[in-house]
């Protein structure tokens, strides 16, 4: 009996990481969707916004493992309803850097509270130290 006749989809690590993953990120989805139409791009490129600062298309691809198209709509979808400011690069008129308005600053803030919220249940489901536990094995895999 070879390794490939004991694989099985359920037990197999990187396919229960996916899973797991997605069932996280639907919990805080169905909030920002709720509340604020948001989409997941557009979350991410806030996101990355709101704690980096400002930064590139180019930059929040790289960060956010996001393709530049899904970044570019997001741009313009969170530009439209005045949440992000474009200005140009002062040096290089190729690159434009993005910033979070006021108004985005504030709905970041609310998102960024629900987050907090929803990580608290998260580490109370994990239980005492599980959390910390879970983390550490998580810088593990990454090698």
């Amino acid at each position: 009996m070879g390794v490939e006749d004991e694989f099985t989809l359920e037990a197999f690590l990187p396919y229960r990481l996916a899973q797991t993953a997605e069932a996280v990120s639907l919990e805080f989805y169905r909030h920002y969707r709720a509340r604020y139409a948001m989409t997941r791009p557009e979350w991410r490129v806030m996101a990355h916004l709101g704690e980096y600062g400002p930064l590139t298309a180019r930059d929040i691809c790289e960060r956010a493992q996001l393709h530049k198209t899904k970044v570019s709509r997001a741009v313009a979808s969170l530009e439209r309803r005045r949440w992000l400011k474009r200005r140009d690069d002062a040096a290089d008129r190729r690159f434009e850097w993005l910033a979070l308005t006021a108004s985005g600053r504030r709905t970041h803030r609310e998102l960024c509270a629900e987050g907090a919220r929803l990580e608290a249940r998260l580490r109370a489901r994990l239980g005492g130290d599980g959390a910390v536990q879970l983390l550490a094995l998580l810088e593990r895999l990454k090698g």
